[in-house]
């Protein structure tokens, strides 16, 4: 489905059922042979949601055969090195002092509650109403205890969201470490440099954002990436990726964040992936994601 200006979902549907196949792909990253996370909520809460794809695959229902096309290790090394170092941006900043965390698109994100917080830290998640609702009604259901104080922000990020979190509690002036995790793709690219903009407003010096970065989304429309859909589409896969993001020309973020009082530190996937121990493919469709960049940043002291 197309996107709009003005379109919904839930986690079943468009934007909403990636944030689905996130937490199928996090399940087998805490189950495969390369443990990488530990998610014990991901599982559950695919199965909740009842796509039957991914209900399969975090049942390991889906034939797999070596070489073919359904790699179940692929997928749970991909997301399990994305998981890692984003849990690593947000232990690093408590370690740090920070007690304050904000998770943008929270999804079936599950931090809240996996994550060994320090005393003290509040963590605001911001997401659709319906999204929300789902996840805590499920992990309620499922007996989950919040391991920090989770404050949930129900609201669409193309609304006033920064009201709403204020409204929740959030303190402007207190450092902040954000995450914008799988999400700038599905932002057209004058909202990517606004979501920057009011991150930065509402952040003291001291405050973190990590985020990845595709320098070309075009990616998503070339023949490796559809050469994989269409081998995915034949074992039930129905999300079709590449109509739910923006495409077009964006500001580099990195020069971005530089402009804008941060100190920006890039890692390439080729990275993370030895850090983990692991060797980084060499099939087409990895070579066309070669130039994907996961980065972190600190907010400066304002020049005097």
């Amino acid at each position: 489905m197309t996107r709009t200006d003005s379109d919904s979902w839930d986690l079943a549907t468009s934007v909403g059922a990636t944030a689905t196949m996130v937490a199928a792909q996090r399940a087998l990253a805490t189950a495969g042979p390369d443990k990488l996370i530990d998610d014990p909520w991901a599982a559950p809460l695919v199965r909740a949601v009842g796509i039957d794809f991914f209900t399969r695959m975090v049942d390991g229902d889906i034939p797999v055969v070596e070489g073919g096309d359904y790699d179940p290790v692929a997928m749970a090394h991909g997301m399990g090195v994305r998981t890692r170092f984003f849990d690593d941006h947000f232990l690093s900043a408590a370690r740090s002092g920070i007690r304050q965390a904000v998770i943008l698109a929270s999804g079936l994100d599950s931090r809240a509650y996996r994550l060994d917080w320090p005393a003290g830290t509040v963590v605001y998640e911001v997401d659709l109403p319906e999204v929300i609702d789902f996840k805590t009604r499920t992990l309620g259901d499922l007996g989950a205890q919040p391991t920090a104080q989770r404050r949930t922000v129900a609201i669409d990020l193309r609304d006033d969201w920064p009201t709403a979190l204020r409204a929740a509690g959030f303190d402007p002036q207190a450092p902040t470490v954000w995450s914008a995790e799988g999400l700038l793709i599905y932002l057209q690219p004058e909202a990517q440099d606004a979501l920057f903009d009011t991150i930065k407003s509402l952040s003291a010096p001291g405050s973190r954002v990590a985020c990845e970065f595709i320098g070309d989304t075009s990616v998503f429309a070339g023949p490796e990436w559809r050469a994989h859909r269409e081998k995915m589409s034949a074992l039930g896969f129905q999300v079709e990726i590449g109509d739910l993001i923006y495409h077009g020309e964006r500001n580099h973020i990195v020069e971005y964040l530089t402009a804008a009082g941060w100190t920006v530190t890039g890692r390439q996937v080729r990275e993370l992936y030895a850090e983990c121990g692991l060797e980084y493919g060499d099939d087409e469709l990895a070579i066309a994601f070669d130039d994907l960049t996961y980065l972190s940043a600190v907010l400066d002291e304002p020049s005097v």
